[in-house]
């Protein structure tokens, strides 16, 4: 199959997406934003006052909804490799987390408070290749949960998404050594085909 048959194919079904529909018509910058929802309304993980902090987080649809959730006297301070549109209310650092430079920029922003919540919608660049595209996106997942352990406050969560395969048993064991309560979660936007699961935990344990 050719890839400009296949890139049609894929935009079909994305305009035909039922979610794709409602981000536009209720004013979200992606369709992700109603996986983070559902979590949320069976988790209640973000709440009005929280600081947030949104790992991959352009184009900014988990971003908008983490705002909307914490309210004015929250802080939602996103981050990505890739540029995103300005967001009322988040502070965005464009950068590789990993590095120095916006470390320094979110302590900055955070001014010395912890997180309350790290959110990460992170995937690699997909080759087509389990046996390359799984390693990478556990590498992502473990990413996420040492930023967490960095940056969080005793009691804090952490939502992350992992794709099941290789290393995902032992990373949820990784996750329970340091959260009170781990939960899996199938959000209805994620796509039925998709291997994607929202790894949920609360109760972080320094």
């Amino acid at each position: 199959m050719s890839r400009s048959k296949s890139s049609r194919q894929w935009l079909d079904r994305h305009f035909k997406d039922e979610f794709v529909k409602r981000a536009q018509r209720e004013g979200y910058r992606s369709r992700a934003a109603y996986k983070l929802l559902e979590i949320q309304e069976r988790d209640r993980i973000l709440r009005p006052g929280q600081i947030v902090v949104d790992l991959g987080a352009a184009p900014g649809g988990w971003s908008q909804l983490a705002r909307r959730t914490v309210g004015p006297k929250g802080k939602v301070v996103a981050l990505d490799i890739l540029p995103m549109e300005p967001l009322e209310g988040v502070d965005f650092i464009q950068g590789d987390f990993r590095e120095d430079d916006p470390l320094q920029r979110l302590n900055g922003i955070l001014a010395g408070r912890p997180a309350d919540l790290v959110i990460s919608d992170m995937a690699p660049n997909v080759s087509g290749m389990p046996a390359v595209d799984q390693p990478r996106a556990m590498y992502l997942c473990e990413l996420a949960l040492d930023f967490a352990r960095q940056v969080l406050t005793p009691g804090g969560g952490l939502v992350v998404k992992v794709f099941q395969g290789e290393g995902f048993d032992a990373y949820v064991r990784d996750l329970r050594a340091c959260f009170g309560k781990v939960v899996t979660r199938k959000p209805k936007a994620s796509r039925p085909h998709s291997r994607e699961v929202y790894l949920v935990a609360a109760g972080y344990n320094s």
